[in-house]
């Protein structure tokens, strides 16, 4: 038999949501999608500087500023917009500057969301915390943007004083 090898660089996830490619696309594209099922505050500003409007899909060269529900506002990611296709395809820098994309594509009559985010430094000993951190995170977020675009039903904890949660 042979043996089974882990990829620890790679993170790889697979959802499927009954919506329709346009919508999954502007979830994960403008600031409003962004913050109705991931982030408590998604800014983005164009390669000029000026912020962008909530609703405006951000492109290559943009760049971020983000926050999340149950964190305090100094703990922050920034990034840099990698790739945005305008329909299907979503490339930005995450934490250690791990680009991530995102894939919406149909399979077998269902929307697909597939998120990748690759290069994350295998030779260090924060390998296995940024893995396992982030996946758990990647699950859960990926799993609430189901849940939002299907029923409405958001599962973020909301509540700053509530800790330790893996809703936050």
């Amino acid at each position: 038999m042979e043996a089974i090898s882990k990829n620890w660089s790679e993170i790889r996830l697979r959802i499927n949501i009954n919506t329709t490619i346009e919508k999954a696309y502007k979830m994960w594209t403008t600031q409003a999608g962004l913050e109705s099922w991931f982030l408590r505050e998604a800014k983005a500003k164009d390669s000029q500087g000026k912020s962008k409007k909530e609703t405006d899909i951000m492109v290559k060269g943009d760049t971020y500023s983000w926050h999340w529900h149950g964190f305090a506002d100094d703990v922050a990611l920034t990034g840099k917009v990698i790739e945005s296709n305008g329909k299907d395809r979503f490339r930005f820098s995450f934490s250690m500057d791990c680009p991530v994309t995102i894939g919406i594509y149909k399979e077998h009559g269902q929307v697909i969301v597939e998120l990748v985010e690759e290069n994350i430094p295998v030779a260090k000993g924060e390998i296995f915390t940024h893995y396992l951190s982030n996946t758990t995170g990647w699950t859960f977020y990926l799993t609430n943007l189901k849940s939002v675009l299907e029923g409405g039903l958001d599962m973020r904890n909301l509540n700053a004083d509530l800790k330790n949660v893996i809703t936050a």
